[in-house]
C-alpha cells in the first residue's frame, strides 16, 4: 500500500512538472516570430538571418532583454501570401511568440500587414518596400525598418534630373514593389523635370524575365536613359543580354537595389560600368558604428556582411529596443513605445516615426564600376531616411486613421 501511495505521488508530481514545464520555460524566453521567403530569395535572405543570428547572440551575452534570452522561431513562407498568413497564424497560436517580423517580397508583406491588424498583434516588417505598408494599407500594429520605395526612389531623382535626360524606358517586376517604385519614380522625376516622356514600359512577372524579348523592346523605343527595378537573377539576365546587345552603350541607366552586393557579386566580370544606384559599399563605409558591426559580423561568420545582414542585425535590435522601452513584450505597449523609438544601428541612429511607422534608416546612392572583374560602387554618398520622406500633412492624406 505504501509503495502505491509512493509510485502515485511520483506519477502526480512527474504530471505536475510536465504541465509546468512549458509555463516556466515560456517565461525565461522572449520567442521573436520571423517569415521570410528563404527558398525563394537566398541571396538576400541568407544574411539577412546571419545578420539576425548576431543580434541575437550579442543581445543575450550583454543579459537579454527583460531578463530573458530572446530566441528566433523561423518560418519560409515558399514566397507565397496565403502561407505566410499560415506560418503566422501558427507561431502565433502554436508557438506563442511574443512579435512577429520579417517577410521580403512587398505583396507578402501586405498579407501580414493585414494580419496584424486583425488579429491586433505586433509586426515589425524588415525588408518589403511597398508604400502601401505604411501609408495606403498602414495599420497601428505594423511597423516598418527598411527605407521605402518612395525613399530609395527619392534618393535617386536628383541624379536622374541632373541627367537632362528626355526619353525615359522603364523596366520593372510585374508585381506589387516594381509597381510601386516605377510610379513613384514617374512622379518625382516629372516633377523634378517637366518636359520628361516615357516611351516604353518593359515589366516581365516576377523570376521569369524573358531577357532578349525584353532587352530588344527598349532598345526599339530608342530611349535616352533607362530606369531599371530588376534584382537577382532577373537582374542577372537583363544585364547580360544588354550588354550583348549593347543596350548600354551611350545610354544613362538608373537602377534600384543593383548596387547592393547580394545582386552586384553574381554579375561578375558582367558588372556595368556607370549605372546609377542605391546599395551597400561595405568595403568603404568607415563610421564607427560600422566598422564595430562589420568586424563582428566577420568573426562569426568569416565571410563580409550584405545589406540583408544589415536589416536583418537591425531589425532584431529595433525589436529589443522597443521591448527595452515598453518594459514589456504586450503589443499596445510595443505600439506605443515605438512611436519615436531611437535605435543605433551600423548606418547610425534611426528613428521610427510616429506619423506612418516609418523609420528614417537611410541608404547609399553612387556609380557602379567594374573594378578588375567584379562590380564596385564609387562616388557614394549616405542619403538619411528622414531627408526622403514626405510631409507628415501628405501622410496624413495617404494613411488610414488608427
Amino acid at each position: 500500500m505504501t509503495m502505491r501511495r509512493n509510485l502515485m505521488r511520483a506519477t502526480a508530481a512527474a504530471a505536475l512538472a510536465l504541465t509546468l514545464a512549458p509555463v516556466v520555460h515560456a517565461q525565461d524566453v522572449i520567442k521573436i516570430g520571423e517569415i521570410n521567403s528563404y527558398k525563394a530569395q537566398p541571396a538576400f535572405l541568407e544574411p539577412y538571418k546571419k545578420g539576425m543570428e548576431l543580434a541575437v547572440d550579442e543581445i543575450n551575452a550583454s543579459g537579454g532583454v527583460l531578463g530573458k534570452k530572446v530566441q528566433l522561431v523561423i518560418r519560409d513562407d515558399n514566397a507565397n501570401p496565403g502561407d505566410a498568413v499560415r506560418a503566422a497564424e501558427e507561431l502565433v497560436s502554436r508557438e506563442k511568440v511574443d512579435v512577429l517580423t520579417g517577410s521580403f517580397l512587398s505583396h507578402i508583406g501586405l498579407a501580414l500587414t493585414d494580419f496584424a491588424k486583425q488579429k491586433k498583434f505586433f509586426f515589425l516588417a524588415g525588408e518589403p518596400l511597398t508604400d502601401k505598408i505604411v501609408w495606403q494599407n498602414g495599420n497601428r500594429y505594423t511597423y516598418r525598418l527598411r527605407p521605402s520605395t518612395y525613399m530609395q526612389v527619392s534618393m535617386m531623382v536628383p541624379d536622374a534630373a541632373a541627367l537632362k535626360k528626355k526619353r525615359w524606358a522603364l523596366v520593372f517586376p510585374n508585381y506589387e514593389y516594381g509597381q510601386s517604385a516605377v510610379a513613384t519614380f514617374k512622379q518625382l522625376l516629372k516633377a523634378a523635370q517637366p518636359d520628361v516622356e516615357f516611351v516604353a514600359e518593359q515589366a516581365p512577372p516576377l523570376g521569369k524575365v524573358d531577357a532578349g524579348s525584353v532587352v530588344q523592346a527598349l532598345a526599339d523605343a530608342k530611349p535616352d536613359a533607362i530606369f531599371n527595378v530588376l534584382f537577382g537573377a532577373d537582374l542577372s539576365k537583363f544585364v547580360r543580354e544588354g550588354n550583348t546587345r549593347g543596350l548600354f552603350q551611350g545610354r544613362e541607366v538608373v537602377s534600384l537595389l543593383t548596387g547592393e552586393p547580394e545582386y552586384m557579386d553574381p554579375l561578375k566580370d558582367e558588372a556595368p560600368n556607370g549605372w546609377i544606384v542605391t546599395g551597400y559599399p561595405w568595403y568603404g563605409i568607415q563610421t564607427p558604428e560600422h566598422k564595430a558591426f562589420q568586424t563582428a559580423y566577420q568573426a562569426k561568420f568569416n565571410d563580409y556582411p550584405r545589406l540583408g545582414s544589415i536589416v536583418g542585425y537591425s531589425a532584431i535590435k529595433s525589436l529589443a529596443e522597443g521591448m527595452k522601452k515598453a518594459g514589456s513584450t504586450d503589443t499596445e505597449k510595443l505600439v506605443a513605445a515605438f512611436k519615436g523609438l531611437q535605435v543605433p544601428t551600423p548606418f547610425g541612429p534611426i528613428v521610427y516615426r510616429p506619423e506612418d511607422n516609418q523609420s528614417t534608416m537611410g541608404g547609399y546612392v553612387g556609380r557602379t564600376k567594374n573594378e578588375g572583374g567584379k562590380g564596385v560602387m564609387v562616388n557614394y554618398r549616405y542619403v538619411d531616411g528622414a531627408k526622403v520622406q514626405p510631409s507628415n500633412d501628405e501622410v496624413k492624406k495617404m494613411r488610414p486613421a488608427d
